[in-house]
């Protein structure tokens, strides 16, 4: 076996290791568009807090239940989006999009985000809800990076800004929806896009 042979069975194996240790079907795509929806989502909340006469959101009445069915709307539109697109990439790559690594995927990503909506409920219901907005973008972070072994390496790195965004929003209480507007709009269409041009095309 020539030294070149022996190179080219190293990269093959190495890649094939990869593949079924890595959910690889991650759509940059679908971070995009997550992006799009939450920025859609904060722009409908902004404006239903600006016609209702204050300059903050009362945790109670129908401004609050249209608000929360503007939030539950963004995250099945995203949830739905990277199903399917995440689906058509797999089988553009021919691959299973519902398999070992994707289970373990989504248990690693699952556990810290179910586990901080518990605790943000909670404290909503206990009438704390002044650090609501660092909260969801902590744990949504702590959720990226527990997940990230299972998948595209640089997640983490949102996962990071996502964490450092809601402990500078944890300080900066006052502003709590431009943060989250950043943390999940912005930074989702930025990470989204560098996904897509990197690996999508």
């Amino acid at each position: 076996m020539s030294k070149e042979e022996y190179l080219k069975d190293i990269v093959e194996i190495k890649d094939m290791m990869s593949k079924s240790s890595r959910f690889l079907s991650l759509s940059g795509l679908s971070g995009i568009m997550a992006g799009v929806y939450a920025l859609i989502g904060a722009a409908l909340t902004y404006y239903l807090v600006s016609v209702s006469g204050r300059d903050y959101l009362i945790l109670d009445g129908k401004v609050f239940t249209y608000v929360l069915l503007i939030l539950l709307s963004v995250a099945l539109l995203s949830i739905v989006t990277a199903i399917v697109l995440s689906t058509r990439k797999a089988r553009k790559n021919n691959e299973t999009l519902w398999n070992g690594t994707s289970k373990r995927l989504l248990t690693a990503f699952l556990i810290p985000l179910v586990t901080g909506g518990i605790y943000i409920l909670i404290k909503i219901s206990s009438h704390h809800y002044g650090l609501t907005g660092s909260l969801m973008l902590i744990f949504y972070g702590l959720a990226l990076v527990n997940a990230c072994k299972y998948t595209i390496g640089n997640v983490k790195y949102l996962g990071y800004i996502e964490i450092v965004l809601g402990l500078i929003c944890a300080a900066y209480p006052g502003y709590g929806f431009w943060f989250w507007e950043l943390g999940f709009g912005v930074m989702h269409i930025l990470y989204g896009s560098l996904i897509y041009f990197k690996h999508d095309r």
